[in-house]
This record gives C-alpha cells, sequence and structure tokens, in this order.
C-alpha cells in the first residue's frame, strides 16, 4: 500500500463536510474534474474506495470514514506544529544548549546567558562545562549548539567544520601580592620577571605553557614554587608571597583584595575566545539570539580589560 498524501487526506475530509464534490471543489478552489481525480489518487494509495457515489452524492465507505476521523487529527497537529513553529520564529519557546570552559563560564558566559534571559525570559539555556577537546567533541556529536572555545598563536584551532566567531582577546596578566616591589607598577617588561619565583597550574594546564614561553623571552627557567588546581588558589599562594602567577584577564573576575594585577609589555601572550558551531548546520532563532548576546558580552567585558 502506498503512503498516504496528507493533502489528499484534507481534500477527503472537505468532500465529506461538503457532502459534495462540487460543493468541497468550490470551498476549496478546485475545479470538480481537479478534485475527482485527487480522490481517486487517494483511493489508489488507501487500495480500496473511499466514497460512494449515487444520485443523491457521495457517501463514505468505512475506510472513507476512518481516514475522515484520522484526516481531522492530522489537520489539528499540523496546525500545532505551526503554532509551536511560529512560537519558536518568534522567540517565545525553545532551548539553547552551550559549551563552556572554566574562565569564560566565570565572566563571559554569565554576561551573554543574562542579557539573553531578560530578553528571552521562555526560552531554555542549559550549559555544560569542559576542556577543550570535550567540547569539540560534543559541538561534533551536536551535544551542544554553541561552544565557547580558546587559543593561543602557537595551538590554534584548525577545524574546517566548524565556525569560529572571534568574541575577544585575553591578555595574559602578572599577579603579585600587595606587599611585592611591584605592586605599584601598572606594567612590567618580560626582562624584569626573569628572577621571580611562580606559582602556576598544575596537571599539564596551558597555562603552564604560557609561562614557560614568557619566562624563555625574558631568558630564564621558570622557578616554580606552586602548583595550583585552579586560580582561586593561584590568588592564594600570591597574597602570602610565594610566588607571582600569569593568569588570563577573564580569571581574574574575583580578584582578592591583596593581590594586583599588572600588564605584562610587550610580549604577553593573548588568547583568542570564540564563539563555535557547526559550519554546515543553520542556527535557529534562539541560537541568533544568543549570538548576539555573546558579541555584546564581549564588548563589555573587554572593556574592563583597559
Amino acid at each position: 500500500m502506498a503512503e498516504l498524501d496528507v493533502r489528499r487526506l484534507a481534500l477527503l475530509a472537505e468532500v465529506a463536510g461538503e457532502g459534495s464534490i462540487s460543493a468541497a471543489a468550490k470551498a476549496a478552489g478546485y475545479t470538480p474534474s481537479a478534485v475527482s481525480q485527487q480522490i481517486a489518487k487517494l483511493e489508489r494509495e488507501a487500495g480500496q474506495p473511499l466514497l460512494e457515489r449515487h444520485a443523491r452524492g457521495i457517501s463514505l465507505t468505512d475506510g472513507g470514514r476512518a481516514l475522515v476521523g484520522r484526516a481531522g487529527r492530522i489537520a489539528n497537529e499540523i496546525r500545532a506544529a505551526r503554532a509551536e513553529l511560529d512560537e519558536i520564529a518568534g522567540l517565545r519557546s525553545g532551548s539553547v544548549r552551550l559549551g563552556s570552559f572554566p574562565t569564560a563560564s566565570a565572566s563571559l558566559l554569565p554576561l551573554a546567558v543574562k542579557g539573553f534571559g531578560l530578553q528571552h525570559p521562555d526560552i531554555t539555556v542549559s550549559v555544560r562545562s569542559a576542556l577543550r577537546a570535550e567540547l569539540l567533541e560534543m559541538l561534533h556529536v551536536r551535544d551542544v549548539e554553541l561552544a565557547l572555545l580558546w587559543d593561543y598563536d602557537w595551538d590554534r584551532i584548525e577545524d574546517s567544520s566548524l565556525e569560529l566567531l572571534p568574541l575577544i582577546d585575553d591578555p595574559t596578566a602578572l599577579l603579585v601580592s600587595a606587599g611585592h616591589r611591584l605592586a605599584d607598577r601598572s606594567a612590567v617588561p618580560l626582562e624584569e620577571l626573569a628572577r621571580e619565583q611562580w606559582v602556576t597550574r598544575a596537571d599539564d594546564h596551558p597555562l603552564g605553557d604560557v609561562l614557560r614561553r614568557v619566562t624563555a623571552r625574558a631568558g630564564a627557567e621558570p622557578q616554580i614554587t606552586f602548583e595550583a588546581h585552579d586560580y582561586h588558589e593561584v590568588q592564594a599562594m600570591v597574597a602570602v608571597g610565594l610566588g607571582v602567577a600569569l593568569a588570563p584577564r577573564t580569571a581574574l573576575t574575583n580578584l582578592r583584595e591583596d593581590v594586583r594585577v599588572i600588564d605584562v609589555s610587550p610580549g604577553a601572550p593573548v588568547r583568542r575566545i570564540m564563539l563555535a558551531r557547526l559550519a554546515d548546520r543553520r542556527l535557529t532563532p534562539a541560537e541568533e539570539g544568543m549570538r548576539s548576546e555573546f558579541i555584546t558580552a564581549a564588548a563589555e567585558l573587554a572593556a574592563t580589560f583597559r
């Protein structure tokens, strides 16, 4: 049996409701001949007669009555689907699934999510936080639609299947204690950091690579006194004078009062933060709205770095 055509089902329901083919044709804007042809095709699809024609008009067969009953429910579902699509297009329903990494989740992400929520309170937003490799996997298996990613000049993300929208340049800053000899400086050249002791991140964190590159430019090997597991721990160790540290600006949204932030110039590495999506996938209206909020939030956050 062939697949039933939904439009022909609707036409059969029209014929049943009007009581004749000619009346249904007039109501639907067709000729009686066109309606008859469509009903004949539907009967071939159904594999049985659906209408009985007689002198007083038409009547439905058992098969015709069964299909007309279904046709009404199908029409209702189609109208409901259209209404739901209109809701989504109008940003009155739907969802956005985001991926993020810890420092972005503590700085850029809240600004964007808050702005989006104020504009579109009926859209559900969910976030998954992970390391970069996991975020890339989430994008490819479609666990998230949008993801915040990062890279450096020496470690660019090269993936032709992704569209990468640069949002913000995240400069590397120097952290020192309030009592450190450099605490009152606004900027420090790399050469002055050659003899410092360092607090860094543990577990092969990307900050370790940044530190090695910075100290190499200063003509030294880093003397590491502590390996921390998060940036709060980094700040605590810097505050008590265990060493100085490097950190991206986005990691410093909750700065301790006994820690100072100093620019390292020139030559400090800059991390690029991007919004990624699959290049072959069109964004929904909700995702487009979130994308716009990330652009706005990034400009707002960048202004605080100056």
